[in-house]
């Protein structure tokens, strides 16, 4: 584990994110680390879809950023919305 040094107003962000879903603001800071990166590894993923991933990741004993790009990349399309 390492330090991160970010800026004071991105803390008190935190900060105040946290509070309002409950989190502590580590929990928050990755929470925000995990939907930025799946978003930036994804762009064609919705926050939804993002979720939805961190959840079935979750339930399979958590993030691994090879696991979800295989899953996402194997995961087919729909034809109505072409999103995943």
């Amino acid at each position: 584990m390492g330090i991160v040094k970010i800026s004071d107003l991105m803390h008190e962000n935190l900060r105040v994110a946290g509070s309002a879903l409950s989190r502590s603001i580590n929990a928050q800071a990755e929470h925000w680390l995990r939907i930025g990166m799946l978003a930036e590894m994804h762009p064609d993923m919705d926050h939804r879809e993002i979720c939805q991933l961190l959840v079935r990741a979750e339930l399979a004993g958590g993030l691994d950023i090879g696991v979800a790009s295989t899953a996402i990349a194997s995961k087919p399309r729909t034809a109505s919305t072409g999103k995943h």
